[in-house]
């Protein structure tokens, strides 16, 4: 399996890591994708595949008070094709990222989420994304993935994983990276 390194992030990578994606799932017969995307574009774009989609956006709020970045009218359409969509607090984030906000500092989950992006934003994303899925019941325990995420916009990495429950994060398995950008 050869890793393909994108020479940037952005969301100009998007239609190969569809494409990535897909062949590697059908080469290893994983069937559910966890796919970060705020509006709901990206998990969009999986529709009608043969996969199961779990779209996980940021929560609301994080673009502003009581703003839902999703739009209702996608929402349920995401929803009436069979996607899971699930908007919460972020793993990393939560009452770690209220004491830094309010006093600076950095907190036990920061320090795990900065040190994930040291691999790239996208697979801190697509890690996090996946045990906030499996927490909330979306997908099975003992599951393997596949997490589609980005850098801002659109999608420019991808990783094969297992994940786990967040009480026992440090035991969930990378198993592969399948893009990222360098």
């Amino acid at each position: 399996m050869e890793v393909k390194y994108f020479e940037e992030p952005g969301p100009e990578n998007t239609p190969e890591v569809i494409r990535l994606v897909l062949k590697r799932a059908q080469e290893l017969g994983i069937s559910t994708l966890i796919v970060a995307s705020n509006s709901g574009a990206t998990a969009e774009l999986f529709l009608n595949q043969g996969v199961q989609v779990v779209c996980v956006t940021h929560h609301v709020g994080f673009a502003g008070p009581g703003v839902d970045e999703m739009e209702k009218e996608r929402r349920k359409g995401l929803e009436d094709s069979g996607v899971k969509v699930l908007t919460t607090t972020h793993l990393f984030a939560g009452i770690d990222r209220a004491l830094r906000i309010q006093n600076g500092g950095l907190y036990p989950g920061e320090i795990v989420a900065h040190a994930l992006r040291l691999f790239g934003q996208g697979i801190k994303v697509g890690i996090e994304c996946s045990v906030m899925a499996l927490d909330a019941g979306l997908i099975e325990f003992g599951e393997k993935v596949i997490a589609i995420a980005g850098t801002g916009h659109g999608a420019d990495s991808a990783i094969v994983l297992t994940p786990q429950h967040s009480n026992y994060f440090f035991k969930t398995k990378v198993h592969e990276i399948i893009c990222k950008p360098l």
